[in-house]
């Protein structure tokens, strides 16, 4: 008997070691997002706002072309909605010594849990046990303010419990946001700069939370925001929080294996009504990253467009791979992702693996800068 190319698993398929092979054979492989990248195309300093290149990729023509960040405005029509993510980076790496040794401390804070409480990871890993103190201060930068901190105890995915608490500022944020460094991503191999402060930022940062930056929304300068406002297109925000597991390599072998962190998102509903009034009129909904993507595509299974069901604030832990139905998102503003990575399966979901992988490789022929201080793309 011929066998079928996919069906229904059941129970009784364990008695079918052929047709086990058929589903193990058909499942996304990590692999087939794979692509070359020479490290020089890493950019490891941002250009001036509305000055990147981008990629304008045309998902029903199965195209693309090389166009200027501040060419986005034209590629949208009048009652399109651009939506942001209005997550404000704070300096969460904290750089100090042990008291009283003098040991070098690292200290990443990755979430607030309570009051003086946070999650966190350190460096050197082996050598801060629960009770290690350690001291924050820089008196060149903010004279008679510190931080002192103590880990209490280990967490999974070596991470930390720590109590931080303030002297010479008026709170622990406060003293974070002057003692500590922007969060620059790992393959940015150079020091921040205070310059850093402001470009790792978006323009229209609201809410602090972010421990890397929404790096779609870092191309937006004043001017293109009113060219996009000039020609009718509307504007509307959600507010994700993006942590450290935006960086998170993809270890398994089988997409489906892999798990995403959660993210803590809100919808306002200024913007869920906005985003209703817009596919009510049959005009785009634009997100302008993953990040935003992620949450909207989240809020879109878990609520209906109806007025009394329109804010919510939850986590996102959604997984977008090829195969997903998106609901709301009708285009895509965003950089260029890392191999492998699951930020460019949600891309790949987005506009076709076969399509993202031809332009991405052209992207990389072409000279494209990659990653968060890099070019942009736009998916129509």
């Amino acid at each position: 008997a011929r066998r079928p190319a996919f069906r229904r698993r059941t129970a009784s398929d364990r008695d079918r070691p052929w047709l086990l092979a058929c589903y193990k054979k058909s499942a996304l492989q990590v692999s087939d997002f794979d692509f070359e990248l020479p490290a020089h195309l890493i950019a490891q300093d941002a250009p001036p706002r509305g000055g990147a290149r981008l990629l304008a990729v045309d998902r029903g023509a199965g195209t693309w072309r090389e166009l200027a960040f501040r060419d986005l405005p034209n590629l949208f029509d009048p009652g399109d909605l651009l939506v942001v993510n209005d997550t404000r980076v704070f300096a969460a790496r904290l750089i100090g010594r042990r008291d009283p040794s003098g040991g070098a401390v690292e200290c990443l804070l990755l979430r607030q849990e309570s009051g003086d409480l946070w999650e966190a990871l350190v460096h050197p890993g082996q050598k801060l046990k629960p009770g290690t103190r350690f001291v924050i201060d820089d008196p060149a930068r903010a004279p008679g303010m510190c931080l002192r901190g103590e880990i209490l105890e280990r967490l999974l995915h070596g991470r930390r419990r720590v109590r931080l608490q303030a002297e010479g500022a008026v709170s622990v944020d406060a003293a974070v946001d002057a003692l500590g460094h922007m969060p620059l991503p790992p393959y940015i191999h150079r020091a921040d700069t205070d310059d850093d402060r402001a470009r790792y930022q978006t323009i229209y940062a609201r809410e602090r939370g972010s421990v890397a930056a929404p790096t779609a929304g870092l191309h937006f300068d004043d001017a293109t925001l009113a060219a996009i406002d000039a020609r009718g297109i509307r504007r509307a925000a959600v507010t994700l929080h993006v942590g450290y597991g935006t960086f998170k390599p993809v270890r398994v072998d089988e997409v489906e294996a892999h798990v995403v962190d959660p993210e803590p998102y809100e919808i306002p509903a200024e913007t869920a009504l906005a985003i209703a009034a817009t596919k009510a009129a049959a005009k785009r909904v634009a997100a302008v990253g993953t990040t935003t993507t992620r949450a909207l595509e989240h809020w879109a299974s878990h609520t209906k467009l109806e007025t009394e069901n329109l804010k919510l604030r939850t986590e996102a832990d959604i997984f977008i791979y090829p195969g997903f139905r998106f609901q709301l998102v009708d285009a895509l503003v965003t950089n260029f992702h890392l191999p492998r990575s699951s930020l460019f399966m949600l891309v790949c979901a987005f506009a076709g693996r076969e399509l993202m992988l031809e332009a991405y490789r052209d992207a990389v022929r072409r000279d494209f800068r990659f990653y968060s201080y890099g070019d942009a793309m736009v998916i129509l």
